[in-house]
């Protein structure tokens, strides 16, 4: 049983929402993603995606997507990403996947997650560069910040204690993984504070999705001894990537 990762899925099949204007990699993504998910991931994996599964602007207008990743073998987690307009209260949500008999769903939203080897950890984040925040209002960035710190927070807290049972109950040391919507660490731009949050609790691998386009950066980079990794689904060519066990 392995454990996979791959953002921004960006699936649009219920609505007007073509993704080749964003470049010529997007052409057919969706059968793209379907033709390399199939190659890779068995019925007894797990797929984690950060954020930005569908455009359908509430739960309904994206059923279509969902069922589109359903019907794709393993396990899905999922986190809210900056475009997930659906998102609603993770009992509505689970309300609604079993209402339409979507089975492989699971949310990671203030808690973690034991799967298989790791602990899932996570939350949306946040890019706080001006260049990259689009907004009609007025935004506090500061207040914001604090927000995503406490939720990560919360999710570390859990993951924390079901590493420290696991490890007086079975004597395994589970590596906890975070996962991030937003990139805490790109090119020139640093969150500290959700940075500093990793640190505290010993995070070695962080991965996230959000940008698009910036297809000739490194794959990983290092930075105050945590591996910071882009997995947005056309940086990945849209093949899930697989999460290698270390421990």
């Amino acid at each position: 049983m392995a454990v996979y990762v791959m953002a921004d899925t960006h699936l649009s099949l219920a609505v007007n929402k073509p993704m080749h204007i964003f470049g010529s990699r997007w052409t057919d993504h969706p059968e793209k993603i379907r033709k390399n998910w199939l190659e890779c991931v068995r019925p007894e994996d797990t797929v984690v995606i950060p954020g930005d599964l569908s455009w359908g602007i509430n739960l309904e207008e994206s059923l279509a997507d969902f069922r589109f990743i359903d019907d794709l073998p393993g396990n899905k987690i999922l986190l809210k990403g900056n475009h997930d307009y659906w998102w609603d209260t993770v009992t509505k949500m689970t309300a609604f996947n079993a209402e339409n008999k979507l089975t492989h769903f699971s949310y990671l939203h203030n808690n973690a997650i034991r799967c298989e080897d790791f602990i899932l950890c996570g939350s949306r984040g946040w890019y706080t560069e001006d260049k990259k925040v689009i907004t009609q209002n007025e935004v506090d960035t500061a207040k914001i910040v604090a927000r995503e710190v406490g939720r990560l927070h919360t999710s570390l807290e859990a993951g924390k204690k079901i590493h420290d049972e696991v490890l007086e109950t079975e004597g395994r040391d589970l590596e906890m993984l975070v996962f991030l919507h937003f990139p805490p660490y790109f090119k020139g731009y640093i969150c500290d504070e959700i940075i500093l949050e990793l640190y505290r609790f010993g995070i070695e691998r962080c991965y996230f999705g959000h940008i698009h386009g910036s297809y000739d950066v490194p794959a990983m980079r290092k930075y105050m001894d945590i591996e910071f990794r882009l997995i947005a689904a056309d940086f990945l060519n849209f093949r899930p990537l697989l999460i290698d066990v270390r421990r």
